[in-house]
């Protein structure tokens, strides 16, 4: 019985799609491809074997059925089994932000937003706050606002630079004559850094004022992450 050569492909492309989406994280980590190429070309490229490992299983079912002379259905079941996976993982991480605009650069004032003095990653890129990203903030995250607290700047300052590296943040500088805390993020699969700015401003009357900016360094879109980022800190600062 000569082997049906569709069902080898798909089982070929299924296993093929899970060893680049498990190889694209596991070599940003080690430090070997930037995080960028290891999504991109890696992960993404194994979704994508997974898809047509999906289809070309459930094709090759077809053909490799009792009496179609073809043997191989083992093979197009591990291509059906891959690319399923691989769907039900793509849904996982792009189905909690599919209503979010494609959008990587989030405030809690987007009327005069933290403003980065240079570049955190030193690529010269343009650190203004991209005016077309503002109503979409209103509409996708209109629960993000300036934090009020009842401490006094200084002390404000020693508690956001606290709550930052409680979270986990690498704090890069505090500059108290400015009223702001510098920080990085990283996140976990994938290594993507995002940069931070807390602002701390007196209030009118007594206490302070807290705005914070969560910037990515790379992509268009942050499924949600600066946003949740900024919850985050929120939720934490001791109010």
């Amino acid at each position: 019985m000569q082997r049906s050569n569709l069902a080898l492909v798909a089982g070929v492309l299924g296993a093929l799609a899970i060893f680049d989406a498990i190889m694209g994280p596991v070599l940003i980590h080690l430090g070997l491809v930037s995080p960028m190429f290891g999504f991109q070309w890696l992960f993404l490229l194994g979704v994508l074997e997974g898809l047509a490992s999906l289809v070309l299983g459930l094709i090759a079912l077809r053909s490799t059925r009792a009496g179609n002379g073809a043997s191989g259905r083992i093979l197009a079941w591990i291509g059906i089994a891959c690319g399923s996976l691989m769907v039900v993982v793509l849904l996982a991480t792009a189905w909690p932000s599919r209503n979010l605009p494609p959008i990587n650069d989030i405030t809690t004032d987007l009327e005069d937003p933290p403003a980065f003095t240079s570049d955190p990653a030193d690529l010269s890129r343009d650190m203004a706050y991209p005016e077309a990203f503002k109503d979409q903030v209103r509409l996708a995250y209109p629960d993000l606002a300036t934090l009020p607290t009842d401490a006094e700047p200084a002390r404000a300052l020693e508690l956001a630079e606290a709550t930052a590296r409680k979270l986990g943040w690498t704090v890069v500088d505090s500059q108290p004559t400015a009223g702001t805390v510098r920080a990085f993020d990283t996140t976990g699969i994938f290594q993507f850094v995002d940069d931070i700015l807390i602002r701390i401003r007196p209030a009118e009357t007594s206490g302070s004022q807290i705005d914070i900016r969560s910037k990515s360094r790379d992509g268009r879109g942050d499924l949600g992450t600066n946003a949740a980022r900024i919850r985050q800190f929120q939720n934490a600062y001791p109010n």
